[in-house]
């Protein structure tokens, strides 16, 4: 038998729908910019050049054995630490937040997207290697340590959105590690404990105000809540069938802010309808079942960690970023997966999806 991988066991199914969902994202990125100028031209061209980059990447992942992963993470997620530190020294401010680091001829780079992905690995190499026996104290302590230096260091920048999605990969991989209810119901305790505090001495007031606005933005119409009311109004205005691509009123007037980034499920529902954001979730959803599937035959528990890990995280990302436009979530900047025009984000998620095929390709190799 092959010491390697086939491309035929590689996923297509699982591709043609990411692409889907990609092509979608393109569409949307298009008619949302269509009258409007940017530094970079057309937006929707770059997001198809990082399209094409993350498929690469994506490919070239798949034929790495992800056990090297496995084996080098500790010094990868060294690196990682080194990048967030580098963004706080060298970065990019941008709207007031520090997140960024200009690449020559690639433009700006935000480290803790990639900082997910080493996340997941990281977790799913120390939660392996417990073998299956009872999770102690001492070992939640630890993979909370892995998960809590990168989340205080992308706080800082401050991006509280982002170092939110560190924590579902954290979560799950404690759930199928084998935490216990009396374990589970301290940390609760804790949290529970902790949060005034962090609400009090680590929280800005803009954070603060998106926390507590969200669920009556009519209080603050012009500023706090504006963002989620233009949002509502738009998915409302798309009625069942939409008004059409580059139809939208709110968004091709400008009234939607962001909407190639983070308001770009609000924009897409506005002109493609119920029927066009349903079929979106669907879309998702099948993606999300074809990763569960591929965790499932995956060849060794480190493997259906990582899967399992990315599938958290999607999740997250989805939920919130979805329940943000539906006036559900707090404004958070969170973006929708390969949807929201940004080469950070996509890249992570070719990356992710390059180490599942990986791990795919891998289930009858011995």
């Amino acid at each position: 038998m092959a010491k390697q991988g086939s491309f035929r066991d590689f996923d297509w199914v699982l591709l043609g729908f990411v692409m889907a969902i990609s092509a979608l994202g393109v569409l949307q990125i298009y008619s949302a910019t269509i009258s409007t100028k940017f530094a970079e031209g057309n937006i929707y061209v770059k997001q198809i050049e990082w399209l094409i980059a993350g498929m690469v990447l994506m490919f070239a992942i798949s034929r790495i054995d992800y056990h090297i992963f496995l084996e080098y993470i500790h010094w990868v997620y060294l690196a990682s630490i080194g990048s967030l530190l580098a963004v706080a020294v060298i970065g990019v401010r941008l709207l007031g937040a520090k997140r960024w680091i200009r690449v020559p001829g690639l433009g700006l780079f935000q480290p803790s997207e990639w900082v997910k992905i080493v996340l997941i690995i990281a977790l799913a190499r120390y939660i392996a290697s417990l073998n299956q026996r009872d999770v102690t104290w001492p070992d939640i302590f630890k993979a909370g340590l892995i998960a809590g230096v990168p989340f205080l260091l992308v706080v800082k920048q401050p991006d509280l959105g982002t170092s939110l999605t560190y924590l579902p990969a954290l979560i799950l991989g404690l759930f199928l590690g084998g935490i216990n209810y009396k374990q589970v119901g301290v940390i609760v305790l804790c949290i529970a404990l902790v949060l005034p505090v962090a609400w009090k001495f680590g929280m800005k007031q803009y954070q603060k105000d998106r926390l507590t606005n969200f669920l009556h933005p009519e209080n603050d119409p012009k500023g706090t809540g504006y963002q989620i009311q233009q949002s509502l109004i738009a998915v409302g205005n798309g009625g069942i069938f939409g008004k059409g691509v580059a139809g939208g009123t709110q968004t091709q007037g400008m009234f939607l802010p962001v909407t190639h980034t983070d308001f770009i499920f609000a924009a897409f529902a506005e002109e493609h309808g119920f029927v066009g954001a349903t079929a979106v979730l669907l879309l998702y959803f099948i993606v999300l079942m074809r990763l569960i599937q591929n965790a499932q035959t995956a060849p060794d528990r480190a493997g259906t960690l990582i899967i399992m890990g990315v599938v958290a995280v999607l999740v997250f990302h989805i939920m919130v970023n979805i329940g943000m436009v539906v006036g559900m979530m707090p404004v958070t900047g969170i973006p929708l997966p390969l949807m929201s025009y940004g080469g950070s984000s996509v890249l992570f998620m070719f990356l992710a999806l390059g180490i599942v095929m990986n791990i795919r390709m891998r289930r009858f190799v011995n």
